[in-house]
């Protein structure tokens, strides 16, 4: 299961079931999972952390020192979960003593070629990252999120569950959950709905949705005045509970 010309060190704890493919690196204190596809050519340092059942495919740089100059070869992490699929050309840092110390991505994420993910983001499960997709650091995402393609994302922002970031945007606020963005810089255009509808929300459910974002962008309050009152609906209402929730969290602010 492990090609002859890969380089393995004696450090790296692997599962008797992980392939791994020609010319492939497997670093200091690197653990792989059970079921894990590592292809040719593929470069994982650590100390990081891979789960089960994850395809990394060729030319990915996984683990490696974050770029950011302030890195000081402090002993730094990436956490990978189950299930993602890493095509080519990927690069993911491990985080930096400034914040956790830790890069972290969930289960079931589906991160196309070229795309970066830089030190200490926080990425969900589930999520899509198109093509050249990129994320400075300290960025969270959510469940859901999906990133169109040459997407990018500034340093510390956060991108809300469910949200979808159209093809070359610029993202430099945050994004509620559900919201839809697009242009350079990324303004809001909507929520998500065909998203959504794919996942198994309701008319009932996505209405609601769309009449919370109205609240927040269509009726020139206030965000304090418009919170006040989507606490209220969503106490009847559940679903916006997660869009009043990533506006509550926002730190750099919302995109407008």
């Amino acid at each position: 299961m492990i090609h002859a010309s890969a380089v393995i060190s004696d450090t790296a704890r692997i599962a008797d079931d992980v392939e791994i493919g020609a010319f492939s690196v497997i670093g200091d204190e690197v653990e792989i999972g059970s079921g894990t596809r590592i292809d040719s050519h593929v470069v994982i340092n650590g100390p990081t952390s891979i789960g089960s059942d994850n395809h990394i495919y060729q030319f990915s740089s996984v683990g490696d020192d974050p770029q950011d100059k302030k890195y000081n070869h402090e002993p730094t992490k990436l956490s990978i979960g189950n299930r993602n699929t890493i095509r080519e050309f990927c690069t993911i840092s491990r985080g930096t003593v400034q914040d956790r110390g830790e890069t972290v991505i969930g289960n079931d994420n589906w991160i196309m070629a070229y795309v970066h993910i830089a030190h200490d983001c926080r990425i969900g499960s589930h999520t899509i990252f198109a093509n050249n997709a990129t994320l400075a650091g300290h960025v969270h995402v959510g469940d859901w999120a999906i990133f169109g393609g040459f997407s990018g994302v500034h340093q510390f922002c956060r991108i809300g569950a469910h949200a979808f970031l159209g093809m070359y945007s610029g993202v430099n606020r945050d994004v509620p959950a559900y919201t839809t963005v697009s242009g350079q810089p990324a303004r809001p255009r909507g929520i998500n709905s065909e998203g959504l509808k794919r996942r198994g929300f309701t008319a009932e459910q996505i209405q609601n949705i769309k009449d919370a974002y109205r609240i927040v962008y269509r009726q020139g309050r206030k965000l304090a005045e418009s919170l006040d009152e989507l606490a209220d609906r969503a106490k009847t209402r559940p679903e916006i509970g997660l869009f009043v929730d990533s506006l509550r969290s926002s730190e750099r602010g919302i995109v407008r």
